[in-house]
């Protein structure tokens, strides 16, 4: 019988570098395929800023329970922020506001009183008194009261309360002059007849 190269010392000794190698090169790869704690800690600094810019922040004045700021979802309504700021009184006049309308991020919403009611023989709003009127609320105004301003007639009134439902409420009041049927001169003589 021929005799081996190798000693049974020598390949014991072999095989067991054989196997510390195998148990290091196990432990490399095994490490290698988790992931490090550095990436995962990227994410949640990318988050954030969407998170904040699918907020907007509204001003809710006028007859409701609690008036003041409120951080709402985009996309939320008129209805939503009068909610949000406990609800509407009972002697507040929700069909003078649209209540389906989107809200933008820094708008007021105002919600209007009911008017009084008025005493026999006495001139309904938007008669011919010849008290002067307060100026005319832009974004709760009612087809009504629009048409009694100046030059103002009923499908100029609709055509203001339909860019209103379509973009928003107004930022400003030199924003009149988008609607059909309003030019310059007719926004000089609405604009001190009018506020937001």
């Amino acid at each position: 019988m021929d005799r081996l190269p190798f000693s049974r010392r020598q390949l014991l000794f072999f095989a067991l570098a054989a196997g510390v190698v195998l148990l290091i090169a196990g432990r490399y790869f095994a490490s290698a395929g988790t992931p490090s704690s550095a990436p995962a800690a990227a994410p949640p600094a990318v988050r954030p800023p969407p998170l904040a810019a699918s907020r907007l922040v509204v001003h809710v004045v006028g007859d409701v329970r609690r008036p003041g700021l409120y951080r709402l979802s985009q996309g939320a309504r008129v209805a939503d922020a009068v909610e949000r700021a406990g609800g509407a009184k009972r002697s507040a006049d929700l069909a003078a506001i649209n209540l389906a309308a989107p809200l933008a991020d820094g708008e007021q919403v105002a919600v209007p009183s009911k008017a009084p009611a008025i005493a026999g023989g006495a001139v309904p709003r938007g008669g011919s008194d010849s008290g002067k009127q307060g100026p005319v609320h832009l974004n709760t105004a009612t087809l009504d009261e629009l048409d009694t301003l100046p030059g103002v007639g009923p499908a100029t009134a609709q055509k203001i309360l339909d860019y209103r439902t379509a973009h928003g409420a107004f930022r400003s009041v030199d924003e009149l002059d988008a609607v059909p049927g309003i030019g310059p001169k007719r926004l000089d003589e609405l604009r001190d007849l009018v506020v937001l």
